[in-house]
């Protein structure tokens, strides 16, 4: 029972795989979401994180390497890498940057619809297609990517029979955006102009 309580045995077995662990969560949830502004085109944002992203796993991969007869270091090295893919995604999904195409296909709520969604401050282009089942419309509208779920929950709420595919858009430009109530009162200013 004498080498549980040596120092070294501490440093071996816990503390070196706890921060082989935490450097890889570390540096592969940066990875994760670098690839995400990679292909949002934010380039800078993107190539600054990769310094430390790439530091970090240096530092990682040097002590595991340094303990390879250690289990615990392997094992915190792959469930590091692990929970920072989960941890990576998380991050983009609570940050939500970017914009998606929402595309509505409805045959109930024709009219109605793109209607709701333009009174709720949303863009909708209708193009009139004929379906499976007969007249349809299909419905698109570019979001930014944090307002989705509200735009999603509003068209189910309407019509809940709707199919909806989402895609990632790198950009938008020009279009038709509805007006909305400045916040400050700035736009009202230079409308009166």
């Amino acid at each position: 029972m004498d080498f549980l309580t040596n120092d070294t045995w501490l440093i071996t077995w816990i503390v070196v795989p706890v921060l082989i662990f935490i450097a890889r969560v570390t540096d592969v949830s940066i990875g994760t979401f670098r690839i995400i502004l990679v292909s949002k085109g934010k380039k800078g944002t993107a190539a600054f994180l990769g310094f430390f992203e790439v530091s970090i796993w240096l530092l990682a991969i040097s002590q595991a390497m340094l303990h390879l007869t250690n289990i615990a270091c392997f094992l915190a090295y792959g469930l590091g890498f692990a929970f920072g893919n989960f941890i990576g995604v998380l991050i983009d999904e609570k940050i939500g940057l970017g914009l998606q195409t929402v595309r509505i296909i409805t045959r109930n709520t024709m009219e109605v619809l793109p209607m709701a969604l333009r009174d709720a401050g949303f863009g909708a282009t209708v193009i009139k297609a004929t379906g499976g089942k007969g007249q349809v419309n299909i419905i698109f509208s570019i979001v930014p990517r944090k307002k989705v779920k509200f735009l999603l929950s509003l068209a189910h709420e309407i019509d809940p029979d709707i199919f909806i595919s989402l895609q990632d858009i790198r950009s938008a430009d020009s279009g038709y955006m509805p007006l909305r109530t400045p916040l400050f009162g700035w736009q009202r200013l230079i409308k009166k102009k």
